[in-house]
């Protein structure tokens, strides 16, 4: 699938990525498709991580769990989560096209994160989900 995002969108898309995870204290956040292809990515500055291989890796690991999900019954599993040490990646699918990765460390609640996720994927929707009518 074919999507083109202009300028007013990426700078949307930012915004609430900003504004809703980073300035919450989110260390990293990227959206991106299916295909591991990075559209927006955003960090506080502490901390550089190798996003363009976490995306495809995120890509791989969100299909093969989705795999999984079909084995088992379920339709799909709309979000993941890996916890470590110092740091958590949390996945969330916004549509069927992109995916919102989030690294954060655990001076955050995987409770307040899922709250803060949930509203920013609310308001992306609101950006993405046309692209995807108009694109197919």
């Amino acid at each position: 699938m074919s999507y083109t995002l202009d300028q007013r969108q990426l700078d949307r898309i930012e915004e609430i990525l900003k504004t809703e995870l980073v300035d919450n204290g989110v260390r990293c956040v990227f959206l991106i498709d299916m295909a591991g292809n990075i559209v927006t990515n955003l960090d506080n500055g502490e901390k550089q991580h190798d996003i363009y291989s976490l995306a495809a890796l995120a890509a791989g690991n969100f299909g093969a769990v989705s795999a999984m999900a079909k084995i088992i019954g379920e339709n799909e599993f709309s979000l993941l989560f890996h916890k470590g040490t110092k740091e958590n990646i949390h996945f969330n699918k916004i549509t069927t096209e992109f995916l919102l990765i989030t690294i954060f460390g655990n001076d955050i609640s995987l409770g307040f994160l899922r709250l803060k996720v949930a509203e920013s994927v609310d308001r992306l929707k609101k950006i993405l989900e046309p692209l995807a009518a108009s694109a197919s």
